[in-house]
């Protein structure tokens, strides 16, 4: 084979702009990520059911939704998780290299099958089928160094500012935010306050759904009406209620037994005979974080955490360039004393592996020429391995590209080794081409001779 490029020196170079040409546009297209995608992608399946115990929800909740998810398409196994906080989460593992947006759709419609078996609290819920990944690009932090706000106030403002902006970037799949969580009306019952109203929990809870809803009133004036009607009006009502004094004015019985009872703080509307109880005379109202169980803090200080996923095949610099830039842009907007850092970028990580892999490459190349000009001392010998081994590391780029692989650290790292054995090559060959040479051969013969 050598000898056959030996003597054909035009095709040979052709060959080589064409690799050059072929590696470069690779190398710049080429996805960038810190790992290769060697993880089975995963779909997440979740829901909840409020006041339920893990034992009632796996029982309710999780059977007749893993019954229907069974068996989809090129699923591998699922785990499921069932809290005590009522939350349910079922996650579905595929085969390497599912079509994750045809399986999306399979696990959603056995979801939808399993609808209509699951409690009518689940059913109001919802439930949430997304694809999830377990590699966390970057996270961005939210928090005040004077303390300022509270994690339920930063949960609130990344969940409704910065969440979806950020998830509408190309390549970002998945943004969580991690933290006190959204805010929540909280209705803290007194059970002696119940029980002297003869009322119960489920008396509340009907009230509040009742009570909380949004009705169409509809119009005055509207047709089919007399030939005098001038004017017609829309007749706006108070909808879902979203202040705490809204909800402590919600009326949970209309009638209170006509007994006073001692210890305890009478209804403000009304004598013992009270003819109306309202929320505030059984409960306390409170907007509050929804679950307690999680918090989150940034070197001491409270904050709130963005975890940002990338795609499958995204390039990773990319999308982490991307996203600081606009977090850059938002935090022009952020009230007075917040502030964002970002503690966790794995893109840090992939750039210094890059500048690694060009700095071994540089320092291979100027050792070898070193080597040679010693040795030899010849500058035409010099010359060969200065042109071939550029050639051969960015045409690795070409042969990655139509593998299917990424730019990761596991391929960088076989890029290194790449280097190392072309460059190991080319001073034997350059070597053995001298020797020939200094014994009479010709230049084209000693390149044929091994």
């Amino acid at each position: 084979m050598s000898k056959f490029f030996i003597e054909r020196p035009i095709l040979a170079n052709v060959i080589a702009i064409v690799t050059i040409v072929l590696g470069v546009v690779c190398m710049l297209t080429l996805p960038v990520s810190e790992y290769p995608d060697i993880v089975p992608p995963t779909i997440q399946v979740t829901t909840n059911y409020p006041g339920a115990s893990a034992e009632i929800v796996a029982k309710t909740v999780g059977i007749p939704i893993e019954q229907q998810i069974n068996g989809v398409e090129s699923s591998i196994y699922m785990q499921s998780t069932s809290g005590s906080d009522g939350s349910y989460t079922l996650t579905v593992t595929f085969a390497i290299g599912t079509d994750l947006d045809t399986s999306l759709a399979l696990v959603q419609n056995a979801a939808n099958a399993a609808l209509a078996q699951l409690p009518t609290q689940v059913q109001s819920q919802g439930i949430n089928v997304r694809k999830v990944s377990t590699n966390i690009l970057l996270i961005e932090s939210l928090y005040s160094d004077d303390d300022r706000y509270d994690e339920t106030f930063l949960s609130n403002y990344a969940i409704i500012n910065l969440q979806n902006p950020i998830a509408r970037l190309p390549g970002v799949g998945q943004v969580t935010v991690m933290g006190a969580g959204p805010y929540s009306m909280r209705v803290w019952l007194d059970p002696q306050k119940l029980d002297a109203f003869g009322l119960t929990v489920l008396d509340v809870q009907n009230a509040i759904q009742s009570q909380n809803v949004q009705v169409a009133a509809g119009q005055l004036g509207g047709p089919p009406v007399s030939g005098d009607q001038v004017f017609q009006l829309t007749v706006n009502t108070l909808g879902r209620l979203s202040t705490t004094e809204e909800f402590e004015d919600i009326v949970v019985k209309s009638k209170a037994p006509a007994t006073e009872v001692k210890g305890l703080e009478q209804s403000r509307d009304s004598s013992p005979t009270a003819q109306i109880v309202r929320l505030r005379d059984v409960a306390t109202v409170q907007l509050s974080q929804q679950v307690y169980s999680v918090f989150s803090g940034l070197s001491g200080r409270k904050a709130a955490h963005i975890a940002v996923y990338a795609l499958p095949g995204a390039n990773a610099l990319d999308v982490g360039v991307a996203t600081r830039a606009l977090m850059a842009e938002m935090a022009k907007s952020f009230p007075a004393g917040m502030k964002t850092e970002s503690l966790y970028d794995t893109t840090i990580f992939i750039n210094q592996s890059i500048d690694a892999v060009y700095t071994t490459l540089a320092l291979a190349g100027v050792l070898v020429l070193i080597v040679i000009m010693l040795f030899l001392q010849n500058m035409r010998a010099m010359l060969v391995p200065a042109t071939t081994v550029p050639v051969t590391i960015i045409g690795a780029f070409a042969a990655m590209a139509l593998l299917g692989f990424t730019v990761n650290l596991m391929t960088l790292f076989a890029l290194i080794l790449a280097v190392g054995i072309v460059v190991d090559d080319a001073i034997v060959i350059v070597e053995n081409a001298s020797h020939h040479i200094e014994r009479g051969l010709s230049p084209k013969d000693a390149a044929s001779r091994r």
